[in-house]
């Protein structure tokens, strides 16, 4: 360890855009829960190549103790990174800086930054072929998929929030105009994902950005009930006054309505 310059991130100004991720040519950047970070401080050279990529002026270069920047270690970093073979490190404060598993995205890619889109008209504008109408998408925001969006996501914030199972935009034919309109719209399929961390991550949401209603959609299989009943949990122990609708929706068709009672 020793005193050095080294890059830090303003997280508050950062809006996830993930310019500097691409700028950095040491691979010692990635956007972790919606926001830029140095996942390791012997990569980062304290040059600054990144400052110049940030929009914001979120990067700056400070001196304080860090572990000393190790070439090598980037050399093994970048190697193990491009194929895919191995997680990102992060910050570590001990001089051996061990290889730890990210615990937010899993990608560092810009495609995962934060974005909002303007509302569009409920209008055809364009078609591909002639009586064939091109709708325009209802999607507000982006990312969508839980286990991308970050707690303080300002799309989130007092929102009419849409918390989706990943299977259900197949089955309803007109689900933009139906049920995105307007709403923010997380998704995540209760199958393949750990309940346990959309829970918390939920429950995080919900002190957070504070919903102002928060409608679930699931499928009328039977694995697909998780994401309703830790919605309807999370709910209930966090923001027990908004209400809450779950919608199961049919393979084939049909759509029921339920309204979970509130919490006492």
């Amino acid at each position: 360890m020793a005193i050095r310059e080294i890059i830090e991130i303003d997280e508050e100004l950062c809006d996830g855009c993930g310019d500097c991720v691409t700028a950095c040519h040491e691979g010692a950047i990635q956007i972790v829960d919606g926001v830029a970070k140095v996942v390791n401080d012997s990569y980062c050279d304290g040059l600054g190549d990144c400052i110049g990529e940030c929009p914001l002026g979120a990067i700056t270069i400070i001196e304080r103790e860090a572990i000393d920047f190790d070439e090598a270690a980037v050399e093994k970093h970048l190697a193990t990174t491009t194929d895919n073979s191995s997680p990102l490190p992060i910050v570590g404060s001990a001089a051996e800086a061990p290889a730890v598993p990210v615990p937010s995205e899993p990608c560092g890619c810009p495609g995962s930054a934060m974005r909002s889109m303007g509302a569009a008209p409920a209008t055809p504008v364009s078609t591909l072929e002639p009586g064939q109408p091109v709708m325009p998408s209802q999607l507000g925001h982006w990312p969508i998929q839980l286990m991308l969006v970050p707690p303080h996501a300002p799309f989130l914030k007092n929102a009419d929030l849409l918390i989706c199972a990943d299977c259900v935009p197949f089955t309803v034919p007109d689900f933009h105009f139906r049920y995105m309109t307007g709403r923010a719209v997380i998704v995540g399929c209760p199958k393949l994902d750990d309940l346990q961390h959309y829970l918390d991550k939920l429950k995080a949401m919900f002190a957070e950005a504070r919903p102002r209603r928060i409608t679930v959609l699931k499928m009328e299989v039977p694995c697909c009930h998780g994401i309703a009943q830790i919605a309807v949990q999370a709910r209930n122990e966090v923001v027990p006054e908004v209400p809450i609708e779950v919608h199961t929706i049919g393979i084939q068709g049909g759509i029921e309505c339920k309204i979970p009672p509130r919490a006492v």
